[in-house]
This record gives structure tokens, sequence and C-alpha cells, in this order.
């Protein structure tokens, strides 16, 4: 895999979409390809740049929000989350927009889980793990993501690292990618906020991680 590549394309396709109209359709394509820039760049080794694209599709899923569309748009506080958490930020900005926005009420799995992961953001181990729980029970959403969340509020090392491997066997498996970038960005993310609660664990290297 010619991450540079990849990268090179991904950032052309954010170039290009800059000389559109910015509507908020158009603000998610940006998102993305931002989104594709930072992982590329990750995987071949440049932090400091993959952080400033991360930080980027950040902040253009929070302008897509803003300027309109469904109000149950969860990916998009969701990736913003994923985003600054990959990149080694502080993502409570983008939390306390999940929040504010209604996730931990929301109807739908993606709703839920971008309250789940709000809540582990700011702190809240305990709603976390609630709201997280509710998610084990709905056959639209991956059991092993929610036993991670849950697991993960709970600081269980040993059932969060079952959790966290099945769900990068079930990234090895998979075909389909966003932006066709192969990357296991959950198991990222998970990592990220399972340091600081001493649960991180060590896993086998796989080509879907940096």
């Amino acid at each position: 895999m010619d991450w540079r590549e990849r990268y090179e394309r991904a950032a052309a396709r954010y170039a290009a979409g800059e000389t559109r109209d910015l509507d908020e359709r158009q603000l998610v394509q940006l998102a993305n390809s931002a989104w594709a820039a930072g992982l590329s760049l990750l995987m071949d080794g440049d932090r400091d740049e993959a952080a400033l694209w991360l930080r980027r599709s950040a902040e253009r899923y929070r302008e897509s929000w803003d300027a309109g569309g469904a109000p149950d748009a969860w990916g998009r506080p969701l990736g913003a989350m994923k985003a600054l958490l990959i990149a080694g930020d502080d993502a409570a900005d983008a939390a306390r927009w999940a929040l504010d926005a209604g996730a931990v009420e929301a109807e739908s799995p993606i709703g839920r889980y971008a309250g789940t992961l709000a809540l582990l953001v700011l702190g809240d181990d305990v709603g976390a793990r609630v709201l997280g729980t509710t998610l084990r029970d709905r056959d639209d959403f991956p059991p092993d993501v929610a036993d991670a969340l849950v697991e993960l509020a709970g600081a269980d090392r040993v059932d969060y690292a079952i959790a966290l491997e099945n769900i990068l066997d079930s990234f090895e498996q998979r075909a389909d990618f966003l932006e066709d970038v192969a990357v296991a960005d959950t198991v990222l993310v998970l990592q990220r906020l399972a340091e600081p609660r001493g649960v991180a664990v060590e896993l086998e290297p796989s080509p879907l991680l940096p």
C-alpha cells in the first residue's frame, strides 16, 4: 500500500472540493477527504502532518452541521470526535456538541454511539456504560464495538481487550472503508480513550494500524 500516494489523491480531492460551492454536502465531502488524507499520512508515519489534516476534518464536519441538513446526521459529530482523538487532541468541544444536539436520547444506533463516545471523552464513565449497554441490545450495531465501549467505561481490561481484538479482526475482514482508506480507525479511537483509564492493550501488528 502506497500511503503517500493515497494522501496525495485525498489532498487533491480536498483542494478540488474547495473550489465548489460549500454547501453542507460539499463540506461533508471535504471532511471525508481531509479524514482520508490524515489517516494516510498517519499510516505513512507522518504524525504531525496527519494531525493537521484530522483537525481540518473535524472543523469541516462541524461546519457542515452548522450549514444545515438533517438534524440527526450523527456521523458528523462522531467523525469530528474520532478525528480529534486520533490526532491526539482534546475532543471535549466535539463531545459537548454531540451531547447538546441530543445524542444521548437519539433513537438511531449511530446517535447513541456518538453519545457514548462523547460521555467517555468527557469522563462520564457511568453514563457511558449505561448508554453503551443499550447498544448491546440492538441488532443494527456491531456487538463487539458495544462491548468495547461498555468494558472501556467499566475499566475492565480483560473484556475490553477481547472486544478490541474482535473489532480489529472484523476490520481485517472488511472490504469497504470510508474513502477507501483501509485503517482500523475504531481501534485507534478506543485505544486513545483507553490510555488514561489504564486499560490500553498491546495488539498484534496489523496492516490496518500504524
